[in-house]
């Protein structure tokens, strides 16, 4: 099978057609359960704003906003060869309650040929809940999930995958600050969030079930732990983490106060507009299911539609609570990464994976025999440790935290003292470590893993030499720099061909030590 068709085959998409914002997510995974994005793309198209009076319905304007979106999303699965029936499109509040939903899809099915799936309030919360599980380790508890979104809220309890209790109230951010819309008006909001909340019965029907934890994961969530985080300087990344009840009282007061407007707009940016009604929103949620503290989920409703399909598409083997330990080193590259980190570490991380996965005896054909057989013993040695390997390039960038000057040092002291990655061993957490620490500056000597262990230690060699030339690649842009626009898809035998070659000028360093560790 072709690296081409094999890294495509490993591609998986949603698209999340919300009230206010269109998403777009695409994920590399594997049945054992690693589950990576690779790339996200947001366009904020607000169908809950342009809307016709009652009977409420999409407008024709906001009709043509969100083809132009699903258009851009269409060439951007195009170009990273996501197999359509490897993409689900789902449709959330703003599409099932127009009295024109069927209009609305068929215009899309017309225009871009997609297929809109419209989900039922119970499904986005049920498919919601999934998503959480892919970054939280809740899997053996019984948990509230609380997503708030632009047109409504979604609640589900939920235990070992599968959904207890779910239910979607017509509360959501844009709804309330289109309904109320001055800072005065604040005092009836809560009144009108209560009786909602209230007429629903949700409170009983949850408090019957009862939950352990209570998990946030929605962007309005996420911006909110951004906002308390901000408030008292903590160093982390956007949405990672949680909140107590007094740290969301003091974001409520925060965002209530007229004269931090610019404080406000610096930190949300476009989710300024909304933020309020969604945070007194959470705040009435909070008071009424009696929430003491809740964490924050940096996946939702995107992931969760992949998940779902990796379930189908692997029966009995795609396994919802497979990777535990995976999820922590997602949780950690994500709490100290923001956007452009994450997405250059992903990268390195999808370069990584690629030069393990059997590319070196395609590219090195022409090489001496005994050069080819090491190469691919070495390819035979590593293969098991291909999660190690990307762990690392995940993780290798963020001691950037602290400042460029010696960030690798910082990435490594993180990784080796702060107890973050779950169910991994000591030796495994040194491993990882070590190869982010040393995938910059000086080339570690061939004992730098362990002592009198000479087989262990040259495996950490090999591993340093891919980690290194893969940061470098990425940092350099090495692989758009070919003719081709999906060289990182299809032409890497080609580009470590350029490596043996020593073709690429900025990488004179990195060539010159992998072609020395692999005797080339």
């Amino acid at each position: 099978q072709s690296s081409s068709s094999t890294q495509s085959s490993s591609l998986f998409a949603s698209i999340d057609i919300g009230t206010n914002s269109f998403k777009l997510l695409i994920v590399r995974t594997d049945p054992s359960g690693r589950f990576i994005p690779i790339h996200r793309t947001k366009h904020r198209v607000l169908l809950g704003r342009d809307v016709t009076p009652t009977p409420y319905s999409i407008s024709p304007h906001s009709t043509i906003h969100a083809l132009e979106a699903l258009s851009d999303f269409h060439n951007i699965l195009q170009s990273h060869h996501v197999a359509q029936a490897q993409t689900r499109c789902v449709a959330t509040a703003a599409v099932r309650d127009a009295h024109n939903t069927i209009a609305f899809v068929n215009s899309i099915s017309n225009n871009i040929g997609m297929k809109v799936d419209v989900l039922s309030g119970k499904e986005e919360a049920r498919l919601g809940y999934l998503g959480m599980l892919q970054f939280l380790p809740v899997y053996d508890k019984l948990a509230l999930t609380v997503d708030i979104g632009g047109g409504s809220t979604e609640f589900v309890v939920g235990f070992k995958g599968k959904s207890i209790f779910a239910t979607s109230l017509n509360l959501g951010h844009v709804v309330l600050t289109q309904r109320f819309t001055n800072k005065d008006t604040v005092p009836r909001m809560r009144e009108h969030i209560r009786s909602v909340i209230h007429e629903s019965g949700v409170v009983e029907k949850i408090k019957e079930h009862g939950f352990e934890i209570a998990v946030g994961s929605s962007g309005t969530i996420r911006a909110i732990l951004t906002m308390r985080c901000f408030a008292v300087s903590l160093m982390v990344g956007k949405g990672v983490g949680g909140f107590s009840r007094e740290e969301l009282r003091g974001v409520v007061e925060m965002l209530c106060d007229g004269e931090r407007e610019k404080e406000k707009e610096r930190v949300f940016e476009e989710q300024s507009e909304f933020i309020v009604a969604g945070a007194v929103l959470l705040e009435e949620i909070f008071e009424m299911l009696g929430i003491q503290e809740m964490k924050v989920s940096g996946y939702s409703l995107g992931e969760g539609v992949i998940a779902e399909s990796l379930v189908k598409l692997y029966p009995g083997y795609y396994d919802l609570n497979a990777n535990a330990r995976w999820q922590s080193v997602m949780r950690l590259a994500m709490r100290f990464n923001g956007k452009k980190k994450m997405s250059s570490a992903v990268g390195c991380a999808s370069i990584a994976k690629m030069t393990v996965a059997g590319h070196f005896s395609k590219a090195l054909r022409n090489c001496k025999d005994q050069a080819r057989n090491k190469v691919e013993l070495a390819s035979l040695l590593i293969e098991n440790d291909l999660e190690y390997l990307e762990a690392a390039s995940l993780l290798h960038n963020i001691g950037l935290v602290t400042g460029k000057k010696g960030y690798h040092k910082q990435s490594y002291h993180i990784i080796m003292n702060g107890g973050h990655l779950c169910d991994y061993n000591p030796e495994e957490v040194k491993l990882i470590a070590l190869l982010t620490r040393h995938h910059r500056k000086k080339f570690p000597k061939s004992d730098s893993f362990m002592e009198n262990h000479k087989e262990e230690n040259q495996k950490f060699i090999y591993l340093c030499a891919i980690i290194r030339i893969s940061v470098a690649l990425q940092q350099h842009d090495a692989l758009k720099s070919q003719d081709s626009s999906d060289a990182k898809n299809q032409h890497l035998p080609t580009i470590i061909q350029h490596i043996v070659d020593n073709t690429i000028p900025e990488l004179r360093q990195e060539t010159h030590n992998f072609k020395t560790v692999f005797e080339l």
